[in-house]
């Protein structure tokens, strides 16, 4: 993508990831998700899932699979609403940037 992707996107997307599975998600599965709409390496996701955590908006879990430890997180009440703030805030940006490009005239309020 062109356009730089900034800690508050990344915790937006992450967030929406992890809240499409309610039991919660692991990290591959997450990156492989996140992926289909960004380029993101592993070692930028781990950070933002640590932040995420660090700020009560993700739970951290470990669970075996086939004979392996996998680490899962899940997304607490805190996460919930930061994820309902941040696409409300996503529909109001990507409104006005969208309104720009169809050439839309941007009302005072809205700047």
């Amino acid at each position: 993508m062109l356009f730089n992707t900034g800690a508050a996107l990344l915790d937006a997307i992450v967030l929406a990831v992890v809240a499409r599975e309610p039991e919660g998600t692991y990290g591959y599965k997450i990156t492989q998700e996140v992926r289909q709409v960004i380029e993101l390496s592993e070692s930028t996701l781990y950070p933002v899932l640590r932040r995420l955590q660090k700020d009560e908006c993700l739970e951290v879990y470990d669970r075996e699979c086939s004979g392996r430890t996998r680490r899962y997180y899940k997304v607490t009440s805190r996460g919930w609403a930061q994820l309902h703030l941040y696409e409300s805030e996503w529909r109001s940006y990507s409104g006005k940037i969208t309104g720009l490009f169809e050439g839309r005239p941007v009302k005072r309020s809205e700047a």
